[in-house]
């Protein structure tokens, strides 16, 4: 009998053992803003205003172009802005990094009145003509990251559909990349797939655009978004601890309008008619905070999106994502301040 105890004590011992080790915890959280690239090089210091809001890290995007159908990626063109550009992401990280904050580079594709989550081809002679295309694109800014000692780089944005259907390319890209690249790599899957991604074992976090529709109410209460969370919460808790990487939300963040935590997507589409709404605003990313900041397997985020000197934003700044100026300014703060 107490050899057989002995023995379950020692299986219990290894599975918890198993257990602690499939189970990341995260010291220090990612306090990021994703900050919009300039159309034309700074006039001032952006990092001066990036330091109010106690951001430690910013994601630089560097778009790339195509449409529907298309196979070739377009970027780096001289009508793009500066900041897209390899000379404007070369000086944002120097920016940055003088101001002791971090940088993740995140290229991104932009797919006019589409979404790259839904591309496809019916070819392999069309997936290996986007794929090769891809790859010049993607590479040519993780060489700008390991230049420039950026401390982060995502492979890849929402390609919901060539994910799953193209997983040895992703895994051949990331290992090429880490031939070269020293930094951390993640990959920004949509908030309604990233359980289906193959390749999280490669990389270094889960990453996930964190749109997930909580309500429609126009003032949301915190203390009911935060049970509109519970669900994700606990799916999220999962995936990280069966994938053994923490949760890391490379894009997250809410309009300044009425319903802004409902459907971020279509929200955008009619936000011209909606009112400003700040305390929504803030009440959504307070509620975030409280979910997740104190999650040991929860990685932090990139807050969409911020404007360095005004700079880049359509028209609509007072409805747009950025908390600058705005309520939600002070919740970032605090939050962003415990990181400090």
């Amino acid at each position: 009998m107490n050899r057989i105890l002995v023995l379950y004590l020692l299986l219990s011992l290894s599975l918890l053992s198993c257990a602690q080790k499939n189970t990341p915890i995260v010291t220090s959280k990612i306090d990021g803003l994703t900050m919009v690239a300039p159309p034309r090089a700074f006039v001032s210091d952006p990092m001066i205003e990036i330091a109010e809001v106690n951001a430690g890290w910013i994601a630089l995007v560097p778009y790339g172009f195509t449409r529907s159908g298309e196979t070739s990626v377009r970027f780096g063109s001289d009508r793009q802005w500066w900041g897209e550009r390899v000379e404007g992401v070369t000086e944002c990280i120097q920016r940055a990094h003088k101001a002791g904050v971090k940088v993740m580079i995140k290229p991104q594709v932009y797919m006019h009145r589409d979404w790259v989550g839904d591309m496809d081809f019916d070819s392999e002679e069309e997936w290996k003509a986007w794929e090769d295309s891809y790859r010049i694109y993607i590479m040519t800014f993780a060489k700008v990251a390991a230049e420039q000692n950026a401390e982060m780089f995502c492979v890849g944005t929402e390609y919901k559909v060539a994910a799953k259907k193209r997983e040895g390319y992703w895994r051949d890209l990331i290992k090429e990349i880490r031939t070269f690249y020293k930094g951390e790599i993640t990959y920004s899957s949509n908030w309604d797939g990233y359980e289906s991604i193959p390749f999280w074992d490669a990389l270094d976090y889960i990453g996930l655009s964190a749109y997930f529709p909580l309500t429609d109410a126009p003032t949301p209460e915190v203390n009911d978004l935060i049970k509109k969370w519970k669900g994700t919460q606990k799916a999220l808790k999962k995936m990280s601890k069966q994938e053994g990487k923490p949760i890391l939300f490379t894009e997250y963040g809410y309009m300044s309008v009425d319903k802004c935590a409902w459907r971020a997507w279509e929200i955008e589409k009619e936000r011209h008619e909606l009112p400003i709404n700040e305390q929504a605003q803030a009440n959504a990313l307070e509620a975030l905070y409280k979910v997740f900041w104190n999650e040991p397997w929860w990685g932090g985020g990139f807050m969409w999106k911020w404007f360095p000197n005004g700079m880049g934003h359509e028209g609509y700044f007072d409805k747009d994502y950025t908390p600058q100026g705005k309520e939600a300014s002070k919740v970032v703060a605090q939050w962003y301040g415990q990181e400090r």
